[in-house]
């Protein structure tokens, strides 16, 4: 049996509804919606426009029922971290506090603070197994809290899991998603309640936790008649990474993965998560995955660094034809300097090849004297972050690696893609572009019946199917 089910995927630079088309021995994506995302400066900071996001959401789930009226079912994937606080004793269900804060917004540090008064971070490591980044959502509650956000608020919902509410009703975290909150016991999946009391944050505000796969119900009335049809939820790994991952078209065991678009994340797939001290030292994160797997991984800045840099060279009036200056970038002979693209300094919006320009004058290495020759630092600098961390990933988990699949966005820029196998040695895989849409498709088509197996089964699909090039490092 074949049928259509479609993906609602996030991303923070825009947002895409695809459909599926998935049987036994078939697996299309047909886009139907495309549209823009991005942080909107408030008085109050950098938030996001939720609430026209969701709007674009339902537009193009109206074009995907008129493509395909028998639409089996809908699933929502996006960025993690950030989520949307409901009043108490909201009537509608767009009754937020305010449109929900972006994790770049900079009121995180209060949070950083705050949480570092109360617990260690070794420990926090040992109980949620995440990664630094200032931006996890235990730092937004954090601030929150401190700022009063949290009083009078019934419920808090990451992102993915709010856009399901306002399509059904339903308030639940989806666990893919909710283990980067740093509020998940990394033990069990389960919320650390002693974790939330000594933070100081109401208990009562997070929901109950549901699987990847799981069913949420159907379309509120409203929402069936803007769509055309009442079609069924479904939850996916809502964490767009979780969804990647899944998507990733792997045959050999051995493989590390990049799932590159505005952030890299690098890592590995693993059945346990690994706690050690080592681990915590070099910022590694286990993230929850679909079926009880554990996402290894360590966040490199990812390709903000470059769209960023060619906002500021357009804001100054330039016309950037990108595709035009990465083919400049990769005839550049001369060596270019490389540079941290993890530097907390290349975080925040605004002017990066200076704040480039910056970090290698600080170091002692020479600024890049034109446009293609910084596009092709930036690319090199991210290749070899690969490599570090890979390197990392492999001396922490004992885990052979053999290949590298990159997926996203940034398998498209086969620069990079060359690069990094040059750096790291080892032959890159890329594509699918769509691996995050396309592990959304699988998993609802398991959770619907339309194929079945574990996740080897659904990537042997993706392996049959999506398009793939294959990068050898060169000498």
């Amino acid at each position: 049996m074949t049928a259509a089910v479609a993906a609602v995927d996030l991303g923070a630079t825009s947002g895409r509804v695809i459909l599926g088309h998935v049987g036994p021995n078939e697996l299309t994506l047909t886009p139907i919606a495309r549209f823009p995302n991005g942080p909107v400066s408030t008085p109050s900071g950098l938030r996001w426009d939720v609430s026209a996001l969701y709007e674009r959401i339902l537009s193009g789930l109206a074009s995907a029922v008129a493509s395909e009226p028998h639409l089996v079912s809908i699933a929502v994937d996006s960025w993690a971290v950030d989520y949307g606080l409901l009043r108490s004793g909201a009537t509608q269900p767009l009754d937020m506090v305010d449109e929900p804060f972006h994790y770049r917004d900079e009121r995180t540090a209060d949070g950083v603070a705050a949480v570092g008064e109360v617990i260690t971070a070794a420990e926090l490591y040992t109980r949620n197994g995440l990664q630094f980044l200032p931006f996890n959502s235990v730092y937004q509650f954090a601030a929150d809290r401190l700022a009063g956000r949290l009083d009078g608020v019934e419920s808090a919902l990451l992102i993915p899991d709010l856009i399901d509410y306002w399509l059904t009703g339903q308030r639940f975290a989806e666990r893919t998603n909710a283990s980067t909150t740093g509020l998940l016991s990394v033990a069990d999946r389960e919320w650390d309640d002693d974790l939330i009391a000594r933070l100081g944050l109401p208990r009562e505000i997070f929901p109950t936790l549901i699987d990847a796969g799981s069913p949420v119900g159907g379309l509120l009335p409203d929402v069936a008649r803007r769509v055309g049809a009442d079609v069924e939820v479904n939850t996916v790994g809502s964490h767009d990474t979780a969804s990647a991952v899944a998507g990733i078209p792997a045959t050999d065991p051995d493989f590390a993965y990049i799932s590159c678009g505005t952030w890299s994340l690098v890592g590995v797939e693993l059945e346990r998560p690994v706690l050690t001290e080592a681990g915590r030292a070099a910022n590694f994160t286990n993230e929850g995955g679909v079926d009880g797997r554990v996402r290894y991984l360590h966040n490199v800045m990812g390709l903000w660094v470059l769209s960023e840099s060619v906002r500021t060279w357009e804001a100054a009036g330039e016309v950037i034809d990108l595709p035009e200056l990465l083919r400049a970038a990769a005839q550049v002979a001369e060596p270019v300097s490389v540079f941290d693209p993890d530097d907390p300094r290349f975080l925040t919006p605004g002017d990066m090849p200076a704040r480039i320009a910056s970090w290698l004058t600080e170091h002692g290495q020479r600024v890049p004297g034109s446009r293609a020759a910084m596009v092709r630092s930036i690319l090199e600098s991210l290749a070899d972050a690969y490599a570090r961390t890979i390197d990392t990933a492999r001396e922490l988990t004992g885990k052979t690696i053999s290949v590298i699949h990159l997926v996203g966005g940034g398998s498209l820029n086969t620069l990079l893609c060359q690069l990094t196998a040059d750096r790291t040695g080892l032959p890159v895989i890329a594509g699918p572009v769509e691996a995050t849409a396309i592990g959304n498709v699988l998993v609802q088509a398991r959770a619907q019946g339309l194929v079945s197996g574990d996740l080897e089964t659904l990537r042997a699909i993706v392996a049959r199917s999506a398009a793939q090039v294959r990068f050898l490092p060169r000498a």
